[in-house]
């Protein structure tokens, strides 16, 4: 008992004591979370206490159980959600303005999207025009060698693989895996940038990588010349569209301040986070009508695969069968 007491002491020591505040676990970095967070307690007076971490996040409301003090998660990525949400960390988000700013494709029962992130294609510039390339023609002979690509298994990529088998089934995206393997340039290795600038030191041509990647590369100094030697494409325009992953936020299972950690989460899905997301990240706001920064603006606009997130996620554990069977990452 003395040792529970303990710990519960150095939690609320740790986020102090406030009659109206939120504790925050964030996957998500400082930079974009803090000035987002300041523009909420502006708005509504409600202090918000956070903890950043890369990894490790799960474990640690596991280790806390019903003594954390965590009212919400922030998370970079779908993969995240799913995880708390699996592991009985979540409960329900009940909104009638998140129901109204959050399309339904991009919320559920225990999480909320709250930015988009397209899995685009990069070519070189060599290359010419590839606006029009499917995510199916990264099998076809004509860019044999050609492929660079991170883990199979990452977040991102995994993501897309279910989104195939939702489309196209199993054997058909088996033969899609297949194919792709046998166009990498080399073995799947490095970020989503080390792809770019593969493409610029002419290991490759072509590339899968998220949207806003972009913009952090066209921004940065050292990592322009990479950006400049590539375009953005966001595949299958002209049928189902292109594939998205979404960074999002759940209310814990066992939160103390759920009032005021709803009101934030509310805040989050509204046009000032949202434009702030936009605007700091280079990403693409989940609720409709907010503008876009004049850098992602530059890229086009461009239809969204019309397949819910959770519909797609369902086909992970396949998805990650299929990738050990075809021996993607070897």
């Amino acid at each position: 008992m003395k040792k529970i007491i303990l710990t519960v002491t150095l939690l609320a020591s740790t986020f102090g004591a406030f009659a109206e505040q939120v504790n925050i676990y964030s996957y998500r970095q400082p930079f974009l979370i803090e000035p987002i967070l300041e523009k909420f307690t502006e708005k509504t007076g409600i202090k918000t206490n956070i903890v950043f971490a890369k990894s490790g996040l799960v474990e640690r409301l596991q280790r806390e159980g019903k003594f954390s003090p965590a009212d919400i998660v922030l998370t970079s990525n779908f993969a995240s959600l799913l995880q708390l949400e699996d592991a009985g960390l979540t409960q329900k988000i009940q909104s009638d303005e998140i129901n109204q700013n959050i399309p339904a494709q991009f919320r559920d029962d225990n999480w909320v999207a709250l930015t988009k992130r397209a899995r685009a294609i990069y070519s070189a510039k060599t290359l010419g025009d590839k606006s029009d390339i499917n995510y199916e023609d990264l099998a076809s002979e004509d860019y044999n060698g050609q492929i660079c690509t991170r883990s199979g298994k990452h977040p991102y990529n995994l993501g897309l693989v279910s989104s195939m088998i939702a489309h196209h089934g199993e054997a058909k995206t088996l033969a899609w895996l297949t194919g792709v393997k046998d166009n990498l340039a080399r073995r799947p290795q490095g970020n989503d940038r080390a792809q770019v600038k593969a493409i610029k030191e002419g290991l490759c041509t072509i590339s899968l990588g998220n949207s806003y990647y972009l913009g952090k590369m066209l921004t940065d100094e050292n990592q322009k010349v990479w950006a400049d030697a590539v375009n953005i494409n966001f595949p299958n325009q002209n049928n189902r569209g292109t594939h998205v992953n979404v960074s999002g936020v759940v209310l814990t299972k066992y939160s103390k301040n759920q009032q005021s950690a709803l009101a934030l989460i509310e805040f989050l899905t509204q046009d000032t986070a949202q434009s702030m997301y936009a605007s700091v990240n280079y990403e693409y706001p989940v609720k409709e009508g907010v503008e876009l920064s004049d850098l992602v603006a530059s890229w086009g606009e461009f239809k969204v695969d019309g397949i819910a997130i959770r519909e797609a996620a369902k086909y992970r554990s396949d998805a990650l069968r299929l990738l050990d069977q075809v021996k993607f990452d070897l």
